[in-house]
């Protein structure tokens, strides 16, 4: 019990002095050991690292889950150590919306049959966003909170005891300074003198025990980039996948109601009047290319019967032409097909037993094929 008494007094003790070194180096009381510039830089560096990541990291949480009731939810179990349990999606949730309408409302009906088709697509866009929110969470999210919760933890304690040796130190600084100051006056404080350099030397090895083992530290957090910009790397290529998913199955439904919607308004066009892929401002003509929607007979999908289209044959229905606004440049892949320039306007129909991907397009005295995807039809 007394031992534990002095060990509390002493605790006492230590603290009082570093509240006192601590006090007096904010007024300007006393001096205060100076860090090296390279390791200020290191401090900076990782209180920056520290913040930048809890932004990225709380951001990211919101893009994959914006319901904030679900993300305190998912936050308690994680605490708990307990499995998050599993969560129907909107696209999932408005799939089951859409095929019970159908299902009351007539599946054989031209509205249930599409109600059934836009559910099945909405569906598996639910599905596909769950596999990206599953993967985006360990494979980016979790080492982000790896970091915050165990390395940046680790960084702080030893940094909080830097600053406790550092006190320490300056602190036995004082003391010396104070004992010489007094053993000038008289000689009965060698003593004295002695007991400060000895406290002094203590000191000072300990701070540079401690100085070494928080800068080794500090320098680890350029692994810590490495690590992470692995991990951003895994985020992109994931959203990447996700969204060329999405697209997919967009695109099989606009194909499937097209066809749909050919047998039901018959005489009508056959197509979207927004793009499929909107084009990206400011690209290269290689990075344009690669982003803008493939007309079938440059992925070789034009039927055989097309191929022989004779234009000089072709003339405009007697009812039945629009006029459509082209929405990117397209380079004719043969004469059968009209080259198109951005923004410009042209006339277009449909002929019996063509492609639902495509329109016969006019522009003065010319004539040919065009695909539906780079037009937007006008009323």
């Amino acid at each position: 019990m007394d031992f534990n008494m002095k060990k509390l007094a002493s605790d006492a003790g230590i603290f009082f002095t570093r509240a006192v070194q601590f006090t007096e180096e904010k007024f300007g009381q006393a001096e205060k050991t100076e860090l090296d510039a390279h390791f200020e830089n290191l401090l900076t560096r990782a209180d920056s690292t520290k913040n930048w990541t809890e932004k990225i990291l709380r951001q990211t949480e919101v893009l994959l889950q914006p319901n904030p009731s679900a993300r305190v939810e998912e936050f308690l179990y994680e605490k708990l150590d307990r499995k998050v349990p599993s969560r129907v999606t909107n696209g999932e949730l408005l799939a089951q919306y859409m095929a019970e309408a159908a299902s009351e409302l007539g599946p054989t009906t031209p509205y249930g049959k599409t109600l059934i088709k836009v559910a099945e697509a909405e569906k598996r866009l639910g599905a596909a966003e769950r596999d990206f929110i599953h993967t985006a969470s360990i494979n980016f999210l979790t080492p982000l909170r790896n970091f915050l919760e165990g390395d940046w933890k680790t960084i702080s304690k030893e940094r909080r005891l830097l600053q406790n040796r550092r006190l320490d130190l300056d602190a036995c600084k004082a003391r010396l300074k104070k004992a010489k100051a007094a053993e000038a006056k008289a000689t009965l404080w060698n003593d004295e003198v002695d007991k400060a350099e000895q406290e002094l030397r203590v000191a000072q090895t300990e701070f540079d025990r401690q100085a070494e083992v928080t800068r080794l530290l500090l320098e680890g957090i350029s692994s810590t980039h490495v690590n992470h910009l692995r991990c951003l790397h895994e985020f992109v290529e994931s959203q990447t996948t996700y969204y060329a998913q999405c697209y997919r199955h967009m695109l099989d439904l606009q194909k499937q109601l097209g066809s749909s919607q050919g047998a039901i308004f018959p005489g009508t066009f056959v197509g979207t009047t927004e793009p499929a892929s909107p084009p990206l401002s400011s690209t290269s003509p290689t990075t344009a290319a690669a982003t803008m929607p493939v007309g079938p007979s440059a992925a070789g999908l034009a039927p055989p019967g097309e191929a022989a289209l004779r234009l000089e044959e072709v003339t405009p229905p007697a009812s039945g032409t629009r006029k459509a606004r082209v929405l990117y440049d397209y380079e004719a892949a043969d004469s059968s097909e009209l080259a198109l320039l951005a923004d410009e306007l042209i006339t277009v129909y449909s002929l019996p037993g063509m492609d639902p991907d495509w329109l016969i397009g006019e522009r003065g005295n010319k004539k040919g094929k065009v695909p539906v995807t780079y037009l937007e039809l006008l009323s």
